[in-house]
């Protein structure tokens, strides 16, 4: 492991924001064209796959974390628990999940990816990988891991701004 991937996820005075740095609209048109693209791109998976993007980020959620209630996946994604039923009724018959019950409390019902549950998600996305590999092509190990902690820290802030405003935080 180099020294790089040692320090991702790790918080040192060196890693503290270049000082004086402040985004101008430049950088900020970059970024929301980014978020715009991965957006776009979503979509086009999911309607691809004939699902929706609300059920392809329900299944790559229950893919990184494993088995959910589906009042978790309800919550992680905002949407109230009848419209997560749906998300998981759609993935259930599109045969990516499966219903089951709590060994502990058979009143809890978790949902989990069958065995090959994102296999045509993962085909439609080799597309997306093929082009992200000629993006990483530029970069040294030294510069992914340094992205791969930004992506990590702009979704704890991504993650706090969306509970801001799901709470009614006003802007400031």
């Amino acid at each position: 492991m180099s020294d790089a991937e040692a320090q991702v996820g790790t918080e040192t005075a060196a890693e503290a924001p270049a000082p004086g740095f402040q985004p101008g609209p430049a950088e900020a048109d970059i970024f929301r064209e980014f978020l715009v693209a991965l957006m776009v791109h979503n979509e086009a998976v999911a309607a691809r796959l004939g699902l929706q993007s609300a059920d392809v980020a329900a299944a790559i959620l229950l893919e990184s974390r494993g088995p959910m209630p589906v009042g978790a996946i309800a919550e992680e994604l905002g949407l109230p628990s009848a419209s997560a039923t749906r998300v998981i009724d759609r993935l259930q018959k599109a045969g990516y999940v499966r219903r089951v019950r709590s060994d502990q409390d058979r009143r809890a019902v978790y949902v989990e990816l069958l065995p090959d549950g994102m296999t045509d998600y993962h085909a439609a996305a080799e597309i997306s990988q093929r082009h992200l590999a000629e993006v990483a092509a530029h970069y040294s190990l030294d510069q992914v891991m340094v992205m791969l902690d930004m992506y990590r820290r702009t979704t704890e802030a991504y993650r706090s701004a969306t509970a801001e405003i799901r709470n009614g935080a006003a802007g400031s």
